[in-house]
């Protein structure tokens, strides 16, 4: 073959390669992080992880393919800030921070890689933001809770164990939002006919001692507030329940889907999508501290009826009418 014609079909033949192949040269791959508030061995770990991917996948990305995302799983908090450092490290572009405390910690490491946090309580108050509606800087994001959530709790509660008139508050005391929460309740507890007692959470041994002194009256019941030691303690939350036959209600569905009574909560999965859409945003150009924080949208009111017929209680007919989803 002549050297004319050899490079002549040379050049054919890259003007052939398959698509696929040049455009698998030139695809871009995005980094980004996430640091979990729960253990990976954890049975919602699955769901929420998947739940953020399927938001991401909705905006057009395609997980470990044109996007690599770093998770980090922290169930106790001394993990926050090791795990923080190791994403930054990782050179994110965007980090996704699902607690109040992955947020905090976070902080401590950048002023600069956006932030969008979620299950997060007065960003405020934490300096993670400078207002709502302007967040400013590198973080922006989604509440958890507002405190009315608090009144709704108790009202709940009363409605499927009418029975219960004194109630404990499992708190953790150095949580930001534990004070407004614990305020609502206990505005609305004279209209409900209820006694408030605030029982902490941080240390299991104590906290077990407390709920089975106050269990030992009658007509007694338990709120279960958000913090990162109730979630640690779940298990041992909801079995000393059962054994007491203490009326509860948590904070989260997976309470209710491990046993316990019943959950009145944001709806966790319609958050991580919303978190989807702001870490999309944020790939695409746009800065965190414009971007507004916003609170839930949608709530879910779960009981668990196994649970119910366990500890004697009948639930009253209309309370399992308003019911979201109920555990049989």
């Amino acid at each position: 073959m002549r050297r004319r014609e050899f490079i002549t079909l040379l050049g054919g033949t890259a003007a052939t390669w398959p698509l696929a192949a040049r455009a698998q040269q030139a695809l871009r791959v995005r980094r980004i992080g996430a640091l979990m508030s729960i253990a990976e061995s954890d049975s919602q770990s699955t769901v929420w992880s998947s739940a953020f991917e399927r938001g991401l996948t909705d905006h057009g990305w395609k997980p470990g393919n044109d996007l690599k995302i770093e998770y980090r799983w922290a169930n106790d908090e001394n993990l926050y800030r090791r795990f923080a450092r190791e994403l930054l490290a990782a050179n994110p572009e965007v980090v996704l921070a699902v607690s109040g405390s992955s947020a905090s910690a976070l902080q401590e490491v950048t002023s600069t890689v956006p932030v969008v946090f979620m299950a997060t309580s007065d960003p405020v108050n934490r300096r993670l933001i400078a207002t709502m509606e302007k967040p400013g800087g590198n973080f922006t994001g989604f509440i958890e809770f507002e405190p009315s959530i608090g009144a709704k709790w108790l009202e709940l509660l009363r409605k499927i164990a009418p029975n219960v008139t004194r109630v404990a508050v499992l708190r953790d005391p150095t949580r930001f939002s534990w004070r407004s929460l614990v305020t609502a309740i206990e505005k609305a507890a004279p209209s409900l006919s209820v006694d408030v007692t605030a029982i902490d959470a941080r240390d299991a041994m104590q906290m077990e001692r407390a709920i089975t002194e106050f269990a030992g009256n009658a007509n007694s019941g338990l709120i279960v507030t958000p913090s990162a030691y109730s979630a640690i303690f779940r298990e041992r939350i909801i079995a000393l329940a059962a054994k007491l036959k203490l009326p509860a209600i948590y904070y989260s569905p997976f309470f209710a889907a491990d046993g316990g009574l019943c959950a009145y909560s944001p709806d966790m999965i319609d958050q991580y999508r919303r978190a989807a859409d702001y870490v999309d945003r944020i790939l695409k150009g746009e800065k965190p501290g414009d971007m507004p924080v916003q609170g839930p949208s949608k709530f879910e009111f779960v009981i668990n009826l196994r649970t119910a017929r366990l500890m004697d209680l009948a639930v009253p007919a209309g309370v399992l009418e308003v019911a979201d989803r109920v555990i049989k």
